[in-house]
């Protein structure tokens, strides 16, 4: 005869999802928070604007403005929501900067 204990099936204790779940709450939480504390991160900038004589790009997250050096093709300076101020922060840096004489730009062929 059989032994009555050889065909028992060994259950294996389950694991519970509730890790998981509580795992993917606690980075959603902390991504959150990150988001709060820092704010928008400015990655997605519009394309340069011209406006009074200046450059500009406006983050198409938040609507901060910086502005844009059409020659080197780079935003520059701070982040400021009123164009106005960046305006102003620019002329208070071209007054304090002294002006250096520069040569002639040499004017080469294309070949």
């Amino acid at each position: 005869m059989a032994d009555p204990h050889e065909h028992e099936i060994v259950e294996k204790p389950k694991k519970s999802g509730w890790m998981w779940s509580a795992g993917a709450v606690a980075t959603g939480l902390a991504g959150m928070a990150l988001l709060l504390l820092r704010g928008c991160w400015h990655r997605r900038l519009s394309w340069p604007v011209r406006s009074e004589g200046y450059a500009y790009q406006v983050c198409l997250g938040c609507g901060v403005k910086r502005l844009f050096d059409e020659k080197n093709f780079r935003s520059y300076g701070p982040f400021q929501y009123d164009l106005n101020e960046l305006i102003a922060w620019e002329r208070a840096g071209r007054a304090e900067a002294p002006v250096e004489p520069t040569a002639p730009e040499e004017h080469r062929p294309a070949s």
